[in-house]
């Protein structure tokens, strides 16, 4: 009986699921527009909300069986009854307090429960800060001081206004970032995982330290499509950071080059995760432009990944993974190569038809899946099942993402309507007129910690609203200023005392979890000082003459590749730590932006020459010590 019960209940939660995913692809069609159905693009995202909070409820209970149950019907209850009464209730909530105030009091507290059980307090804990600042903010004094906001009026703002709730980041949530979950999980159901494992192995397999390319090369192409650091990590890491510990990296190296490579991958092209969407509707500008602008950056840091794997192969003296395990690159090709065509139609529908996002990824999906009729990478043809299983398995994936756009929504809207936003950003940009260098600090800090335990959308979404705006007043361009707070809201999957990246790819290495942690800080150094670059020289982002980007993006190669190498300690032979601190000098010597002060090229020449000077003594010294 209580097994017939459970799996009537995994049933109804499935199907929830899969109503989620099949939901987003009615809206991001545009398929109320074919059949003439004149709808509320806000009924549409409420509908989406209210099924991922009874997934919640349904999945993570809490206390009683009986409450989470209680708490589904009515979530189930609040999206019917918002969705239909929304144009009435949105146009003349005047005439209808009890209501508005009753729905509203049901979705907050449905709202922050599942967010609760989803999260935990992160966003919680904002979000009360945000509406208690709200409810007294005209007992503040200076710039932030403002008119405080009646309780009543406080809560049919979150739950009713298209500025709140139902705003842009849980319209891209829906709309966007649902099409690109069904492309990633369609991938991984016709054996996309093990296309990019096989052809890591088969490209970096038979080279010094290959262990340690094939898990970057591996977790940059799978991170690009899942745009989860953490899922990169279980999925990816699952093969090779055992592939790595038996090819002689230590636990820790091994769990943070995983964690590290993961982790870039939300800043990968062509698809660079939820986060890249809304980046792109805050500043009104093309998804191109900012897959253009991460281009760069994310070469950078993965270049700097593949020297610190080389380079710690050969000081630990390292070998190439065993011949056995290499497939044949033309054998992986043959059985793979469907797994490009999502991505070029992807890119052509991009670039070339200027498609929306969401529309070119539901080209590409549909095209993967007639590939997939005729061929998969195990060679069997994906069935019916399979497609049910994409949809449910999609429609889960997006639960988290949607409570949280959710959520934060309501504080961006709320930190809007209380005018905490002008007084915070009154506030930085006098910080940063005594120091723009002091500002970015702060900023590139508060990203850190306030990321700790969120994923990246949520802390991109809240800082957004808060650091960007400061720094483009103060002269940054926007891209660079939206990328700033992007690549620090990464990094707090990386950064102790809370790297869930890292934290989960030492469970699996069975390495202690802080030494883990800053091992991977150690590793993905670049990501830590590349956005401070590209805010001083926007050529790193595409943004300049062609001259000037091939430069740029030169020098920052070989600095990179530089300051890599003594952090490693080894070049064709171990470093001093003298040498160690010297050669990182002339690293970040050829990294200093050209924009930093008048003289810096000559500083930079000074840099590469001694760079080049120390690498031939250092290859020279190692011949004269192995002999003839």
């Amino acid at each position: 009986m209580i097994e017939n019960a459970r799996g009537r209940l995994q049933a109804a939660t499935a199907c929830l699921a899969a109503l989620i995913t099949l939901t987003a692809i009615f809206w991001s069609s545009g398929a109320p527009l074919w059949i003439g159905w004149r709808v509320y693009s806000e009924q549409v995202l409420i509908v989406a909300l209210a099924l991922a909070m009874t997934v919640t409820y349904l999945t993570r209970p809490a206390g009683p069986r009986s409450l989470s149950l209680l708490a589904a019907f009515a979530s189930m209850a609040f999206g019917v009854w918002l969705a239909a009464r929304f144009p009435t209730l949105s146009e003349n909530v005047f005439y209808h307090p009890t209501e508005a105030l009753a729905i509203s009091i049901l979705g907050f507290l449905l709202i922050v429960e599942a967010v609760r059980r989803t999260m935990g307090w992160s966003l919680i804990v904002i979000l009360a800060s945000v509406c208690i600042y709200a409810l007294f903010a005209s007992n503040f004094s200076g710039p932030l001081q403002s008119r405080s906001i009646a309780p009543d009026r406080l809560l049919t703002f979150l739950m009713l206004d298209s500025a709140s709730l139902a705003g842009a980041a849980l319209s891209i949530a829906v709309a966007v970032v649902v099409p690109f979950l069904i492309l990633s999980q369609l991938l991984l159901a016709t054996g996309g995982s093990a296309f990019f494992s096989d052809l890591s192995l088969a490209l970096a397999g038979r080279r010094r330290g290959g262990a340690g390319k094939i898990s970057i090369l591996g977790s940059a192409f799978f991170g690009s499509v899942s745009g989860s650091a953490v899922s990169n990590v279980a999925s990816t890491g699952a093969i090779t950071i055992p592939m790595m510990k038996d090819g002689g990296y230590r636990p820790k190296t091994a769990a943070a080059i995983e964690a590290a490579a993961s982790t870039g991958g939300q800043l990968m092209p062509p698809i660079m995760g939820a986060a890249a969407f809304l980046l792109a509707e805050n500043l009104q500008a093309s998804y191109v432009d900012v897959m253009l602008a991460a281009l760069i950056p994310s070469i950078l840091y993965y270049f700097s990944l593949f020297v610190f794997a080389d380079l710690e192969a050969g000081r630990l003296n390292i070998a190439r993974v065993e011949e056995s395990r290499i497939p044949a690159l033309a054998g992986v090709l043959r059985k793979g190569w469907f797994v490009f065509a999502p991505f070029v139609v992807l890119l052509v529908g991009l670039f070339s038809f200027n498609l929306r996002p969401e529309t070119a990824a539901l080209v590409a999906i549909l095209v993967l899946l007639l590939l997939s009729l005729v061929q998969t990478y195990d060679g069997r043809r994906i069935r019916l099942k399979v497609v049910v299983e994409v949809l449910i398995s999609a429609g889960r994936a997006a639960v988290e993402i949607i409570l949280i756009c959710a959520i934060a929504g309501m504080i961006i809207g709320l930190v809007a309507r209380s005018g905490l936003s002008f007084g915070l950003g009154f506030f930085l940009v006098q910080l940063g007129e005594s120091s723009l260098l002091l500002l970015l600090l702060v900023t590139a800090a508060v990203c850190i910690v306030m990321g700790m335990g969120l994923p990246t959308v949520g802390v991109y979404l809240l800082l957004a609203s808060l650091a960007a705006p400061p720094l483009v007043e103060l002269g940054l361009k926007p891209m660079a200023a939206h990328l700033f707070v992007l690549y620090f809201g990464m990094l707090s999957m990386l950064t102790p005392p809370v790297a869930i990246a890292a934290f989960v790819a030492a469970n699996l290495a069975k390495a202690p979890p802080m030494a883990t942690g800053w091992e991977a800080v150690r590793i993905g150094w670049p990501a830590y000082l590349i956005p401070f670059f590209f805010a001083a020289a926007p050529a790193l982002l595409f943004d300049g003459t062609g001259w000037q980007i091939a430069l740029t993006a030169g020098k920052a190669l070989a600095g990179v590749y530089t300051v890599t190498a003594a952090i490693v300690g080894y070049l064709s032979r171990p470093l001093s730590r003298a040498e160690r601190l010297a050669l990182a000098a002339c690293g970040v010597a050829v990294l200093c932006p050209l924009e930093t002060f008048e003289g810096a090229a000559w500083l930079n020449i000074a840099g590469l020459l001694t760079s080049i000077l120390f690498w031939a003594f250092a290859t020279r010294k190692t011949a004269v010590v192995k002999g003839p």
